[in-house]
């Protein structure tokens, strides 16, 4: 694999997850009725990954799955959780999409 330079990892740190979503998913939804009980810039997303349903909570770059009880922050945590890869195949999944 090749290096990745600090800018491009604190870009797919920072991403917002909802953006991540958007470009990997095959079917997303936000859920009109949702109401956040403490952040009001949290939604609720349904969404269809990697042959899985999911249910994310996102606010910014970080996210929380709902039936698994885990989340995380930006891109790089993202792809690891929705494809179950280690670090650098995250990575190599960011720059094949182009991400």
């Amino acid at each position: 694999m090749a290096s990745v330079d600090n800018l491009a990892l604190l870009r797919w740190r920072e991403m917002e997850s909802i953006h991540v979503l958007r470009l990997l998913a095959d079917h997303i939804k936000e859920d009109p009725s949702f109401h956040p009980r403490s952040s009001h810039q949290t939604t609720r997303w349904h969404v269809h990954v990697a042959g899985r349903d999911w249910e994310f909570l996102c606010t910014g770059p970080k996210f929380w799955d709902v039936r698994m009880e885990r989340g995380g922050g930006g891109a790089i945590d993202l792809i690891m959780h929705l494809y179950t890869l280690k670090f650098k195949a995250a990575i190599a999944v960011l720059k094949e999409r182009g991400i």
